[in-house]
């Protein structure tokens, strides 16, 4: 017997409550998104490995996938190549094009390409799957869809205001606790600087952005098998475990960091984008976090990350500053600030805290009963008026057992059964069943449009 097929670790097959779900979830965001005047764009799955090396720092190099090029890939190759081992020296003659890693760098990309095309500063939303060669584990896979908000050619802080409400508004929206974090790089920069590390700013982020996975303990010893100097490593520990609220917080700073001019920048980007915060309300909950640094060395200036309050599941969205990021592509001069929200991981959370309702399972809020001949003709007609009145309705294509139909309707978690058998036919009138709570009432043909714009919509 041959063995069942199967897909690669990290990725999924979705069912068809899976997908309902999840399009809850990226519909939900879509309305946001839209909310605030962004606009949607699309990028391929796949880019130019230079137009992606480079940006998400070393770790992030070795998680790109990386595509053979077509045909005889091999034909550039020598036999010293093939012989010396070095697998990333091999992969770059014979890969020129890899799956994104994320969204932020091929934005980047598809502004400088179209930048006559464009009008700044623009608001782009993107929805769309990229893959990492990661270990698969609980909440991380290889393949996942992020849902980005982007705002590029502006360096207003409002932009970053507007971000913590985009943000506060779908978690809230979703029925989500959520905690936002916000730091900035410049004081991440100012830090460094202060222990006599500039020039290590990478290593020094890299590791910091860990210690809620592994702690303090573990990101010291990391930064001293990074060569970071002991007095160095003693001198941050202080930095990291800054005491009171935001504004406590910063005066604190300003004062150890009162010799660094990028520490102090990053100081004031603070102060006035808590100061934005603090004027509005907001469901979730936001925080300064210092030991907060997110990995990817493109960030220049604020930087945020969101948890659910109520899962530990790690962060479910994420993002950040960057001033640099299409400079890279022969762009100068160009800023952009954004968030990316994890469909799957929210999806993870929603499911944990059970958070999906029946609105969120099904696809059809009216089954009608098909009894055969006559009845079928007058069930059809139902059918089509009701989408006609924008309700998603079905027919039941097989004349079966009534209880058969009522079976399929349950299973599929559809609300409503409409039955139209011959009285009602005689009547020019519809039978309706509530299938959560059993009740059944009769209402006359003519009477469908306001039945279905009253009771089929406060039930949903």
């Amino acid at each position: 017997m041959s063995s069942k097929p199967s897909i690669p670790k990290g990725t999924r097959d979705f069912s068809t409550e899976e997908m309902q779900r999840r399009e809850y979830i990226f519909d939900t965001i879509k309305q946001v998104f839209r909310l605030y005047g962004y606009q949607p764009i699309e990028t391929p799955a796949m880019e130019n490995l230079s137009s992606l090396l480079g940006k998400y720092g070393e770790e992030g190099d070795k998680l790109l996938f990386r595509i053979l090029n077509s045909g005889d890939y091999l034909s550039g190759v020598n036999e010293a190549d093939l012989a010396s081992g070095d697998s990333l020296k091999l992969s770059s003659r014979i890969c020129e094009k890899g799956l994104r890693y994320d969204l932020t760098v091929p934005f980047a990309r598809y502004v400088v390409q179209h930048r006559d095309e464009i009008v700044f500063p623009f608001k782009r939303y993107q929805i769309q799957p990229v893959w990492r060669a990661d270990r698969p584990q609980k909440g991380r896979y290889r393949e996942f869809f992020q849902c980005d908000v982007d705002v590029i050619g502006s360096d207003s802080l409002l932009n970053e205001y507007e971000l913590v409400k985009i943000i506060d508004d779908v978690f809230s929206l979703l029925h989500i606790r959520i905690v936002i974090k916000i730091n900035n790089r410049k004081i991440l920069s100012g830090i460094a600087e202060y222990i006599g590390e500039r020039s290590r700013i990478t290593d020094i982020t890299v590791a910091i952005d860990k210690m809620d996975k592994i702690g303090i303990d573990a990101v010291n010893e990391e930064l001293r098998a990074k060569g970071v100097p002991l007095d160095s490593v003693a001198k941050l520990q202080p930095l990291l475990a800054l005491a009171g609220n935001t504004s406590e917080k910063l005066s604190q700073l300003e004062k150890i960091l009162s010799e660094s001019e990028t520490g102090k920048k990053g100081i004031e980007e603070m102060r006035i984008l808590f100061s934005y915060i603090s004027k509005t309300a907001l469901t979730g909950k936001v925080e300064l976090d210092l030991t907060l640094a997110r990995g990817l060395n493109y960030y220049t200036g604020a930087i945020f990350e969101v948890k659910s309050s109520d899962a530990a599941i790690g962060s479910i969205c994420g993002g950040g500053r960057y001033d640099n990021l299409a400079g890279v592509f022969g762009m100068e001069g160009v800023s952009g600030v954004g968030v990316s929200f994890g469909a799957d991981r929210i999806y993870d959370v929603m499911k944990q805290l059970d958070l999906f309702d029946e609105k969120s399972n099904s696809s059809s809020e009216v089954l009608v009963v098909n009894f055969g001949g006559d009845e079928t003709v007058y069930a059809l007609s139902v059918v089509e008026e009701l989408r006609k009145l924008s309700v998603n309705a079905e027919l039941y294509p097989d004349a079966v057992k009534l209880k058969k139909q009522m079976s399929y309707a349950d299973s599929k978690k559809i609300p409503w059964i409409i039955i139209a058998g011959e009285d009602e036919i005689k009547n020019s009138s519809l039978s309706i069943r509530n299938m959560t709570t059993g009740t059944q009432e009769k209402i006359s043909l003519s009477d469908l449009r306001s039945w279905s714009g009253i009771n089929l919509r406060k039930s949903n």
